[in-house]
C-alpha cells in the first residue's frame, strides 16, 4: 500500500507542476500585452484554465471549455514577499503606468475596443483597457492557507496555491478530478485577477489502480515462484546433507569402513562431509584398536588359563601329581594380567590419577628394597634432596616396577636407576646393559601386546602390556617418556614429569 500511495502522491504532485506550468505560461503572455481575447489556453479537457476576476467572472477562458462559471472557487494566497514571476514594487508599478499609457493611446487611434469576451457559458465581463497584467506580490514561502483555502483543501507552493476539484466535462457524464493551480495577478488597472489552470489526475489514478490491479494479480503469482524457487534451491543445497544422513544411517549398522560423500564445493557442507569422514576414521581406528586390544587379552588369558586347567584335571586324577608352585604362578599371572587390563581400561577412560604429594626418591628406595637378590641387581644414583611431583603413588610406583622388570629381562649384568632434576622437571633413568632396542621399534614397543622377541616364552617375556601402561599413566600425569641407547650398550628409558 506504501508504494500505491507514494505513486499516486508523485503523479498527483506531476500533475500539480503541469498545472503550474500552463498558468505560469497564461501569466507571461499576460505580461506581454496578450488581451484576454487573443490568450493561448492549453487543451481544454485535459487542461482546462480561466482567468477569473476576484467576485468570480470569467474574464478570459478557451471557447471549447464547456464549463459554466469558474473551474475553482478558492482564492490564493497572496502577502508581502520577494516577485514570484512577475513583476512588483514600485519598479512594477512605473512600467504598469508607461503600459496603460501605451494602451490610452492605441483606443484613442482605433476606437473603443473590447478587451474581454464571454466563454462559451457567456460567463466573461468586459473589461475596458485591459491589455496587460501583472503577477502580484505573494509571500516566497507561502506553506498555509486563509480559512476559505483551509475549507477547500488547498495547499500552497511558492508564487502558486493547489487544490483538487471534481468537473463534469462536456464529453463526460461523470466527473473528473483535476489538480488546480491558481495565480494571483493584477490588470494594469490595478484591479486584481486570479489565474487557474487545472490538470487532469485521470492519469494519475489510472495508473494507480493499473498498479493496484497488477500487485493484486501478480504478487500471488510472485509470491507462489519466490516460494517454489525457495523449495528447489533449499532442495539441493540439501542435497549433499541428505546423501550425508543416508550414508550415516547405513554405517551405524557396523561397517566403519565406510564414509560419507564428500560435496566438490567447499562451502560448509563439504567442510562437515570432512569433519564426519575425518570422524569415522578415528572411530575405525577406535575400533580396531579395542578389537585386537580384547583378543589379544583373550589370547594372554588362555594359555595360563589353560594351563591351570590341565594342571587341575591331572590332580583331580592323581593329587600326588599336583605341582603347586605351577598352580600358583599361573594364578599370579592371570591375577597380574586382570590388574593391568584393568588399569588400561581406567586410563581409556579418561580417569585422573590423584593429586597427592610424591616423593619419587623415597619411592625408588622402597622400590628397590623389594628387590635386593633378584638375579639381575639394580643399582641407583639418588639425589640426597627429596624430589616431589603431584600424582598417584600407587600409579607411580606402577611406572617404576614396570620399567625395572623390564630392565632386568633384557640386561646381562646390572640394572641402574637415576633421578635427577633440571628446570622444574623430575628425570628419573632405568639403564640396562641389555642388547637395547632398535632405533625403529622406539615408539612401537610402547603399543599395547607388542613384544620384539616373539620367540620368547610368555613366562619370561610377560603379555606385552608393561610399558604401554608405562606410557599412559605418564602421559596422564602430564609428563612424557622417551627410550635412547645406552652409553655401555643396552636401552636407556627416560621419564619427565613436571614438578608442581
Amino acid at each position: 500500500m506504501a508504494v500505491l500511495e507514494t505513486l499516486h502522491h508523485n503523479l498527483v504532485e506531476s500533475a500539480g507542476v503541469q498545472a503550474e506550468g500552463n498558468a505560469r505560461d497564461l501569466l507571461a503572455q499576460l505580461e506581454t500585452g496578450t488581451e484576454f481575447a487573443r490568450l493561448r489556453f492549453p487543451d481544454p479537457d485535459d487542461e482546462p484554465a480561466q482567468v477569473v476576476s476576484p467576485d468570480g467572472i470569467v474574464l478570459a477562458a478557451d471557447e471549447e471549455l464547456a464549463i459554466s462559471g469558474p473551474i475553482a472557487d478558492f482564492t490564493p494566497q497572496s502577502g508581502g514577499g520577494g516577485d514570484q514571476g512577475g513583476s512588483g514594487g514600485e519598479g512594477d508599478d512605473e512600467e504598469s503606468d508607461e503600459e496603460e499609457d501605451d494602451d490610452e493611446e492605441e483606443e484613442a487611434d482605433d476606437g473603443e475596443e473590447d478587451s474581454g469576451s464571454t466563454g462559451p457559458a457567456g460567463a466573461r465581463e468586459e473589461i475596458g483597457g485591459a491589455g496587460g497584467v501583472s503577477q502580484q506580490s505573494v509571500g516566497s514561502s507561502a506553506r498555509t492557507t486563509d480559512q476559505g483555502a483551509a475549507d477547500a483543501g488547498t495547499t500552497a507552493t511558492e508564487g502558486a496555491t493547489f487544490s483538487e476539484v471534481s468537473l463534469t466535462m462536456a464529453d463526460s457524464e461523470a466527473p473528473e478530478n483535476f489538480r488546480v493551480a491558481a495565480l494571483p495577478a493584477a490588470t494594469t488597472t490595478g484591479q486584481p485577477v486570479i489565474i487557474y489552470a487545472a490538470a487532469s489526475l485521470d492519469t494519475a489514478e489510472s495508473a494507480v489502480a493499473d498498479a493496484r490491479r497488477a500487485m493484486l494479480i501478480g504478487l500471488p503469482l510472485l509470491l507462489a515462484v519466490v516460494a517454489a524457487v525457495t523449495w528447489l534451491v533449499t532442495r539441493r543445497a540439501l542435497r549433499p546433507v541428505e546423501a550425508i544422513r543416508s550414508e550415516l544411517a547405513e554405517i551405524m549398522h557396523g561397517d566403519l569402513s565406510r564414509r560419507v560423500p564428500e560435496p566438490r564445493s567447499r562451502d560448509e557442507i563439504g567442510r562437515l562431509a570432512v569433519t564426519t569422514n575425518e570422524t569415522l576414521a578415528a572411530l575405525e581406528k577406535s575400533s580396531e584398536r579395542q578389537r585386537r586390544f580384547i583378543a589379544d587379552a583373550a589370547h594372554e588369558l588362555r594359555s595360563p588359563i589353560a594351563s591351570l586347567r590341565t594342571q587341575l584335571e591331572v590332580a583331580q586324577a592323581h593329587p600326588d601329581l599336583l605341582e603347586m608352585d605351577g598352580v600358583l604362578g599361573d594364578t599370579v599371572r592371570i591375577q597380574q594380567l586382570a590388574t593391568d587390563l584393568l588399569l588400561l581400561a581406567r586410563l581409556d577412560a579418561g580417569e585422573q590419577p590423584r593429586a597427592d604429594r610424591v616423593d619419587l626418591t623415597a619411592l625408588i628406595e622402597e622400590e628397590l628394597a623389594h628387590r635386593i637378590g633378584d638375579r639381575i641387581p639394580v643399582e641407583s644414583a639418588l639425589p640426597e634432596a627429596a624430589v616431589e611431583v603431584t600424582g598417584s603413588r600407587t600409579q607411580l610406583a606402577r611406572v617404576l616396577g614396570n620399567l625395572v622388570d623390564n630392565a632386568q629381562r633384557h640386561a646381562a649384568s646390572t640394572v641402574r636407576v637415576g633421578l635427577g632434576c633440571r628446570a622444574g622437571t623430575a628425570i628419573m633413568e632405568v639403564v640396562d646393559d641389555g642388547s637395547g632396542v632398535p632405533e625403529a621399534d622406539r615408539e612401537r614397543i610402547f603399543q599395547r601386546f607388542v613384544r620384539l622377541d616373539e620367540a620368547r616364552s610368555r613366562d619370561d617375556g610377560g603379555a606385552g602390556l608393561g610399558l604401554a601402561i608405562v606410557r599412559d599413566v605418564v602421559q596422564r600425569h602430564g609428563g612424557v617418556i622417551r627410550v635412547e641407547g645406552a652409553p655401555q650398550g643396552g636401552a636407556r628409558f627416560i621419564v619427565e614429569l613436571p614438578i608442581r
